[in-house]
């Protein structure tokens, strides 16, 4: 499970300031490295925890007094810091809490505050059997991050279960609520990486979800799992353990033993394409023995008369391996989607990095890969693709 400290434990230097007769400490200098999953970084100028919506607002009035942009962060999972760090005002989401309630025969509301760990609210679904977070267990990060992502794996989306989030206006420090429709989810997508992008801070989510109701179990991966270890009918929670050995097995489960863990997750969107451009590109691959004749192209249905390829299976055809190594990053020796820092890796190792996988994969078959983490203090002309929160 993904473990979020609830405090900074670090002892650094602080600094106290008022505003509007209230005391705020901030601390100065403090490390991003360690407060990422990948472990690269340089420092914030100021950094803040905010455990309260006061807590968000006074930290945002401070920012604003002193012209001095603001970053948002989570559990750091799905970022690239630069190694020159950030040059203004981070405020650590720390919002906590969880409601839970019955609006019907067959669901039940449950509000999770922002700074939650994601995975501790999927494992409060499954304890209260309640399906439709199943398949996103082990997804490092916190709540607040999720509905901005629209997070997904095997088979489901948060999408789906969405009812509304609450996010405070930037700009007149108020709140307001979101329904699902209303924040414009697409493919890790949403309002708030597009149009709205840094306009709102997310400070609760609420999900709808089912009582009583069997498993989503859909993906390859899952059936195989099950298959091999006999499980007919799988419940919320054999589903639960089946996606964690998955995801542990890939090295996508943050646990500080596992070397491969320390990562950005899956670094690229799996692309979506025509019909057309899949069939040009598994005659490509047909024409370079990389595809029986015979054979499919992997993919699954997406917008009408669109495919979604996956892009480790792309990267892998044109010719990257696991394990690969480049200075101090390199890829995962579990899974090739996954860029990881071997030890004292940089931003920019991790730049040259993507920009190599980018070029294999669009040499070879015509394919532009998309970062899928946040880029944070780089200058726009270093970042080989714009990910986005």
């Amino acid at each position: 499970m993904t473990q979020i400290p609830t405090s900074l434990n670090t002892v650094k230097p602080t600094v106290s300031d008022s505003i509007s007769d209230e005391s705020i400490t901030v601390l100065q200098g403090q490390p991003l490295a360690p407060l990422t999953t990948i472990g690269i970084g340089g420092d914030a100028r100021y950094l803040i925890e905010a455990f309260t919506v006061e807590d968000l607002q006074g930290a945002l009035a401070w920012a604003k007094a002193r012209q001095v942009p603001v970053l948002i962060l989570g559990g750091g999972s799905n970022m690239l810091v630069s190694d020159n760090g950030w040059s203004g005002l981070v405020i650590l989401m720390r919002i906590a809490g969880f409601d839970v309630a019955e609006i019907g025969d067959a669901t039940v509301e449950v509000v999770a505050g922002a700074g939650e760990s994601w995975d501790q609210l999927v494992q409060l679904s499954v304890d209260h059997q309640l399906q439709g977070l199943e398949c996103l267990s082990g997804i490092p990060g916190t709540v607040g991050a999720s509905p901005i992502q629209n997070i997904g794996a095997y088979g489901q989306e948060v999408k789906d279960t969405i009812a509304w989030v609450e996010a405070l206006d930037r700009s007149t420090a108020e709140l307001r609520r979101f329904n699902a429709a209303e924040c414009e989810f697409a493919y890790r997508w949403s309002r708030f990486k597009g149009v709205d992008r840094d306009c709102y801070v997310v400070t609760r989510v609420a999900f709808h979800l089912k009582k009583n109701t069997s498993p989503t179990v859909r993906y390859g991966d899952l059936t195989r799992y099950f298959d091999e270890h006999k499980i007919e009918k799988p419940s919320l929670a054999q589903t639960r353990d089946a996606v964690l050995a998955v995801r542990r097995s890939k090295g996508m489960v943050v646990d500080a033993v596992i070397p491969d863990s320390r990562s950005c997750g899956s670094f690229f969107m799996n692309p979506i394409v025509s019909h057309e451009e899949a069939e040009k590109i598994r005659h490509v691959m047909v024409h370079n023995k990389l595809l029986d004749p015979n054979e499919k192209l992997p993919g699954y249905p997406a917008n009408p008369g669109h495919t979604k390829l996956s892009a480790a299976y792309l990267m892998e055809k044109s010719g990257l391996k696991k394990g690969f190594r480049l200075g101090n990053v390199g890829l995962s020796t579990r899974h090739v989607l996954a860029l990881i820092n071997c030890g004292d890796g940089t931003s920019a190792e991790v730049l040259v990095l993507v920009d190599h996988v980018k070029t294999q994969v669009s040499r070879q078959f015509g394919v532009e890969l998309r970062p899928e983490p946040v880029f944070v203090g780089f200058d726009g002309s270093d970042i080989v693709d714009g990910g986005g929160e």
